[in-house]
């Protein structure tokens, strides 16, 4: 076989190529295949360009992307361990409160004078949780169950200690208006008793003769007190008793404080018990500083020593 290539230049000398001849076979390889193989060359690494281009922008994404949940991570888990820092305050803070009030329990039983076992706040709290819990190294396997029972098991103990609180205050309040209310105690702070009630001999006279209370004797002035709560009914002169002070309890009693000095409290007043009503005096039939005691029950007069020695309970 025959190539013949005309020059545009010289047409009139065309050349002609033997296909049989292995050197002009090994021209036209390299003539014609040269070109395509570097054109070849050059598509496959532009390709190679290209591919490695997207490759390096995806790598580039997902690494953002790492970074990016990484912190997410870092945060979540930072804002977990604020939330179980205060967690841990407020247990610190709810147990400091349920040691209070047990404190405060057992003072108010011993005032109360009650049954220990009745109000029983000596008992530990049945309080749980994970022991040496180390904030630092929190994983997402922290389970917020174990804070929440913790806190439902010191709400209970503390809505138990406050119900025994609330009964335990009844039951003081009830305590101190029957002790308020309560006719016992001497109407003085210092003195001595210097006369009975009943058959007396008269100091004036020296006959027998009913006495209707008891005296205390001693220093003008000294504070008068009242034996227990109630409503001035008299205050002022009285025959035969000077400057007296009429008291009005409950259940019917009625105490008398006479020969006063001075009395202190006016008709309608409320007193309490303990209260100072008067001055301790010689006013009326009397033959030194002294008060007259009276208890009166149903309008009917009765010995005051019962309700002087007189324990509450």
């Amino acid at each position: 076989m025959k190539f013949i290539f005309v020059n545009s230049k010289n047409a009139s000398k065309p050349r002609v190529f033997d296909l049989s001849s292995r050197a002009n076979i090994f021209f036209l390889v390299i003539l014609f295949g040269g070109p395509l193989s570097i054109g070849a060359a050059m598509g496959f690494k532009v390709a190679e360009i290209k591919w490695e281009s997207v490759f390096q922008n995806t790598l580039a994404e997902m690494q953002l992307q790492i970074v990016a949940q990484r912190e997410a991570v870092d945060d979540n888990k930072s804002d977990l361990e604020d939330s179980l820092r205060a967690m841990t305050v407020n247990l610190a803070q709810l147990r400091y409160r349920l040691v209070r009030l047990d404190a405060l329990g057992e003072q108010l039983i011993d005032v109360a004078a009650l049954e220990q076992r009745e109000f029983n706040f000596s008992q530990d709290p049945g309080l749980g949780g994970p022991e040496g819990q180390n904030l630092d190294a929190l994983d997402s396997s922290v389970s917020m169950d174990k804070y929440s029972k913790n806190f439902a098991e010191l709400e209970f103990e503390i809505n138990a200690r406050e119900a025994q609180l609330g009964i335990l205050e009844k039951i003081l309040t009830d305590k101190n208006l029957k002790t308020e209310q309560t006719i016992a105690g001497k109407p003085i702070r210092r003195g001595w008793m210097s006369s009975d009630y009943g058959m007396r001999t008269d100091p004036f006279h020296g006959k027998k003769q009913w006495h209707a209370g008891v005296d205390f004797a001693g220093r003008k002035g000294d504070d008068i007190l009242a034996v227990g709560s109630g409503i001035v009914t008299w205050s002022g002169e009285k025959s035969g008793y000077g400057l007296m002070v009429e008291i009005s309890h409950n259940d019917g009693f009625v105490t008398r404080y006479a020969h006063n000095d001075k009395n202190i409290v006016e008709l309608g007043s409320i007193v309490k018990k303990g209260q100072v009503v008067a001055k301790m005096g010689s006013s009326g039939r009397s033959t030194g500083p002294h008060v007259h005691f009276e208890v009166h029950k149903n309008g009917r007069t009765v010995d005051p020593s019962s309700y002087i020695n007189r324990t509450i309970r």
